[in-house]
């Protein structure tokens, strides 16, 4: 399928420097049409049902997208959004948390690789082993002497995944820090919204320029041929949708899946 878009200039080049503000979180695509890129977008959402049906059926191809990003940039919705459709029985989604007890006596690697996928299957991180270059570091919850090797661990476990036939694919969808404003408030603003809404992101929104500098910090050091980030411009969401599905979809075909031959001589089966 053509696509409306360079999804190429959203790619972080494996060791290169940084700058968040190269890429604007409101950027649309130029003179790109919002109908017409809606429009793509519900097509490449058929495609990725397609090709993830070909995937669960031959059985061999494993595939990991991970999702991050600060509160309110919308991991939920996008994979809502671009994963409509898709047979749950060949998809999942992980989500990490604070570690609990057993989590936290062992290694913080744990238990993320027991979530990720086996062959035939497609998982979702809906945040990730990030966390621990994330929240870990920002809120000094281990000494940097400590964090600051995860990256180093990081790469090496998306390298074992990457040998063993795991294709991998992460995505930091990237707001403005006005944009997280305007959508913490419209949680407020909506009773039926509240749920989604805690007084401590008001004290992690506090933290913003801690959080973009340990993002660029993740996006620098992790980014790898086997397991590229790109930057996701998400203020505008109907855009987040389109330029995530359009990368979805040309990692999945790459894989050049196809169904498994048939038994022979079906031809001559009749059922009665």
């Amino acid at each position: 399928m053509e696509p409306l878009l360079d999804t190429a200039a959203y790619l972080v080049e494996p060791e290169s420097p940084v700058d968040l503000k190269s890429w604007a979180p409101d950027d649309d695509g130029g003179d790109l049409d919002r109908d017409a890129a809606k429009d793509r977008t519900k097509a490449l959402r058929a495609r990725i049902e397609e090709l993830q049906e070909l995937i669960y059926a031959e059985g061999r191809h494993r595939v990991l997208i991970v999702l991050q990003a600060t509160d309110t940039a919308g991991k939920d919705s996008t994979i809502r959004r671009v994963f409509d459709g898709v047979n749950p029985q060949g998809v999942s989604v992980a989500s990490f948390k604070k570690p609990t007890e057993v989590e936290l006596a062992h290694d913080y690697l744990w238990r993320v690789h027991a979530e990720t996928p086996g062959a035939g299957q497609i998982t979702i991180f809906n945040r990730s082993h990030y966390e621990d270059v994330l929240v870990v570091r920002v809120h000094e919850l281990v000494p940097e002497e400590q964090w600051s090797r995860r990256y180093q661990h990081i790469r090496h476990f998306e390298q074992l995944l990457a040998d063993e036939g795991t294709t991998i694919i992460k995505f930091f969808l990237h707001i403005s820090k006005d944009e997280q404003a305007e959508r913490l408030q419209a949680r407020l603003d909506d009773p039926a919204k509240h749920w989604k809404f805690a007084k401590g992101d008001l004290a992690e929104r506090e933290l913003w320029p801690e959080y973009q500098a340990a993002f660029t910090a993740m996006l620098e050091r992790t980014s790898a041929a086997h397991a590229p980030w790109y930057v996701i411009p998400a203020n505008r969401k109907w855009f987040r949708d389109l330029l995530v599905s359009q990368i979805v979809v040309d990692t999945l075909e790459a894989l050049n899946p196809q169904f498994p031959d048939a038994e022979d001589d079906l031809d001559d089966v009749t059922i009665v």
